[in-house]
């Protein structure tokens, strides 16, 4: 694990992260995952032995570690970074930057490192969607999380290293690589969900949720009751819960349980002391309180996922803290957004494109060769999908379905459907398919009043005043044309076999 100094260019081999406590395989039987973590410790632990680690040592929140996190979340290629020893907090609290790249994407995922992106969406579609199996949650009395606790008088959020992520964020958001835990008050089911947290004072949060989304449909009822809302959030779970609680999960099931039926075991989880709700025994940290209905605070501006400041300051619902519950020497994940592509992208990329292939398959759409949900749009705004035509209108239909089913439809721009030769992770493929088998004038369809968001930069000033987030969609046919498809033009490029052949001979060139 290397370590630096903010504004150090030089590193060394120190050891800056406590030894964690070796983790366990999976249970077998129920999964072919084979994931060697269990908590973000365990995680750090195993992305340290790839050498996908480094510590930067002395970056302040107000600046330095904003920065630091824009270089490298830009990049796939770069290491996590682990920001220690930040000036004018406690000696241990850390942020966690840039969880998803590397060879730990895979490891991350359960799989083996030599898959590519590709490879390891197609695998987490077969082994964690086709069949969806849970394991319910499994309540403890006790776990790591209690170390140390905080309730009433004593709650002081601001005592956490929280960055100011981007330049013209309008305060510190300790929420970006959390999740939310509310309880539909109505049907009773826990819900994981992903939103920004911004800090307003000690003992207040405030956090923003799109529409639509399930855990505004729990604020909404909540709302709607004039009861305060039960929530917790978890700033510092484990990476595959995060990653499993920012997807578009089937609405009603409890992300902990997909989780447990990932791993072939239960998540762990302990009884919040003032809410009840579960929270995982071996979480960082955990913000604990209850969402006043009537109480509203300016939230934002936030630099968000579009890669632009897409909703200005508003009032939004706040959390009044009740308790804080944090491990020794705790770790705050930070995953702030970044103009696309970043790292939000790349770990979406993986599992929305996998969402998406399952939706559309489920919908009864035949041969599907490949999703990909390309993370220059944030894995929303540019899906790619390629199919074996079997019929006339079957581009037109696989083109529509990805458009809107429930992976695809938030805030989605354009669709583009190509036939099986094309690799859609590939944007120069992609794009050269639609310039050289699409027609501007025959070969796009448009939907219009589509399910979008107020962080949608394009939504007109007018329409956001009146509430309408909705934008259009484009569904472009970049198959070649079914009824005369056998006489369109050669592909002037190596066939299959040939281009083995050239690589075996000649591959050593492109070293």
């Amino acid at each position: 694990m290397k370590v630096a100094t903010a504004g150090d260019e030089s590193s060394g081999p120190e050891q800056a992260v406590k030894e964690a406590v070796e983790p366990q395989e999976s249970q077998p039987g129920a999964s072919r995952h084979h994931f060697r973590y269990r908590d973000l410790r365990e995680w750090i632990a195993e992305a340290d032995k790839l050498g996908e680690v480094r510590i930067v040592k002395g970056a302040t929140w107000q600046e330095e570690i904003g920065m630091c996190a824009d270089i490298v979340m830009h990049s796939d290629a770069a290491p996590c970074v682990i920001f220690d020893e930040v000036p004018g907090c406690r000696k241990g609290f850390r942020v966690l930057t840039n969880f998803f790249g590397g060879k730990r994407k895979n490891m991350t995922l359960g799989y083996p490192l030599e898959l590519n992106k590709l490879e390891l969406s197609e695998a987490f579609l077969q082994d964690s969607l086709k069949e969806m199996k849970t394991i319910p949650y499994q309540e403890v009395d006790d776990g790591p999380i209690f170390e140390n606790i905080m309730i009433g008088d004593d709650v002081d959020v601001t005592k956490f290293p929280t960055p100011v992520w981007h330049e013209a964020d309008g305060g510190r958001y300790i929420g970006t690589g959390s999740f939310n835990v509310t309880r539909d008050p109505e049907e009773n089911w826990v819900n994981l969900g992903t939103y920004r947290v911004m800090i307003h004072d000690a003992k207040s949060v405030g956090f923003y949720i799109s529409p639509g989304k399930h855990g505004r449909i729990h604020r909404d009822k909540y709302q709607a009751r004039n009861e305060p809302m039960p929530t917790v959030i978890v700033l510092g779970g484990d990476p595959l819960t995060f990653l499993m609680a920012c997807s578009e999960t089937p609405y009603g099931i409890c992300e902990y349980d997909i989780v447990g039926g990932l791993r072939g075991e239960p998540v762990r989880v302990v009884r919040g002391k003032i809410t009840g709700l579960p929270i995982p025994a071996n979480a960082e940290i955990v913000l604990e309180g209850f969402v006043d209905p009537q109480k509203r605070k300016k939230e934002g501006p936030f630099g968000e996922w579009t890669g632009y400041y897409g909703s200005d300051i508003r009032e939004e619902p706040v959390l009044d803290i009740k308790a804080i519950y944090h491990r020794n020497d705790p770790i705050i994940h930070g995953c702030p957004p970044l103009r696309p592509p970043d790292e939000l992208a790349r770990y979406r990329a993986i599992t929305r494109s996998a969402l998406i292939r399952h939706n559309v398959e489920r919908a009864g759409v035949p041969d599907v060769k490949a999703v990909w949900a390309h993370e220059v749009g944030s894995s929303r705004m540019l899906v790619g999908i390629s199919i074996k035509q079997r019929y006339a209108g079957h581009s037109k239909q696989a083109g529509h379905v990805t458009s809107q089913c429930h992976a695809g439809a938030y805030c989605g721009k354009y669709v583009i459907v190509v036939d099986e030769d094309i690799d859609v992770t590939n944007l120069e493929e992609l794009m050269w398919a639609m310039l050289t088998r699409s027609d501007p004038a025959t070969s796009i369809d448009f939907i219009t009043n589509a399910w979008s968001t107020p962080l949608d930069p394009r939504i007109t000033p007018e329409d956001k005043a009146k509430g309408n987030y909705t934008n259009s969609r484009a569904i472009i046919d970049a198959c070649r044309p079914f009824h005369w498809r056998d006489k369109f033009p050669k592909v002037n490029m190596l066939s299959a076999e040939a281009a083995r052949k050239a690589m075996k001979k000649f591959g050593y060139l492109l070293s």
